[in-house]
């Protein structure tokens, strides 16, 4: 009875991946296509129907290495200002004592409530027209420089720490600073590769705000230029729809590498080592 159970545990969840990895599977087939084949059977691999012409199509219509650079500066800048900002923000509500601590950390919670289409007038009037960042890397970082997710994620895991750890490097003179560079950030490791990756998916992936503060097709990132190419060029492909999701192949695979190289990352290390007794 118990080998049956575990049979159909692990059947339901053979079927499960399967339809997760499907999607990704069918985009994959069809980027490779020659021509568009939407039967069941174009499923399978055809080799005589499998070419890489949708990508050069691509890279004729714009400057894939370029929109793929853009893109990689951008989520760069914005996983930097989110790792620095989320750790001495979340550091600061989990271990230091000052008065409207509690009201900061509200305040963190009711951001998220805010989405972020409601700012996204007032931002564009400020970054464009008083800032003058309009076409730069800048004004597409600004806006997303600090998560409050990740400042979450990072509080979380700080409050994990045995306090012991904090006074004893207190005792030894050591200022907030540095125990903050030499002491918690070591512990946070996890915290770190987490914030990364959760952070990581929201500005690869971005369209709306580039496209409001960009004008210049060399300072646009890859989705951006790639919902361009779908509405302009595309069509004047052999296998339109081919051509598009070969473009969601490149999009999708930075993101997919990086989360399985680091995904045996996300446990918890044990923080109640770090003292004795």
């Amino acid at each position: 009875m118990a080998r049956t159970l575990r049979l159909l545990r692990y059947g339901a969840l053979g079927l499960g991946a399967v339809a997760a990895l499907l999607p990704f599977y069918y985009m994959l087939i069809g980027a490779l296509q020659k021509k568009r084949d939407t039967s069941l059977g174009g499923l399978l691999p055809d080799p005589s129907n499998l070419t890489l012409a949708n990508l050069s199509g691509i890279d004729d219509s714009f400057s894939l290495t370029t929109a793929l650079l853009n893109s990689l500066i951008m989520t760069a800048g914005v996983v930097a200002c989110t790792l620095v900002f989320g750790l001495l923000a979340g550091y600061a509500l989990a271990i230091l004592h000052f008065r409207g601590r509690g009201l900061v950390f509200a305040l963190v919670l009711l951001v998220q409530a805010v989405p972020f289409q409601l700012l996204m007038i007032p931002l564009y009037v400020m970054v464009v027209r008083y800032f003058h960042l309009a076409d730069s890397y800048a004004g597409m970082i600004l806006p997303f420089a600090i998560n409050s997710v990740a400042v979450l994620i990072f509080r979380q895991y700080f409050l994990q720490i045995p306090r012991e750890i904090f006074d004893a490097a207190r005792m030894d003179g050591a200022s907030e600073l540095r125990i903050l560079r030499s002491v918690a950030v070591p512990l946070v490791r996890p915290a770190i590769l987490t914030a990364m990756l959760v952070t990581f998916i929201g500005p690869w992936n971005e369209f709306l705000w580039p496209f409001l503060i960009t004008k210049n097709p060399d300072m646009q990132p890859l989705a951006v230029s790639l919902a361009n190419f779908s509405q302009s060029n595309s069509t004047f492909q052999a296998n339109p729809m081919g051509a598009v999701l070969a473009g969601a192949c490149v999009l999708a695979v930075p993101a997919v590498v990086l989360f399985l190289l680091f995904q045996r990352h996300f446990t918890s290390s044990n923080l109640g080592s770090a003292i004795k007794g």
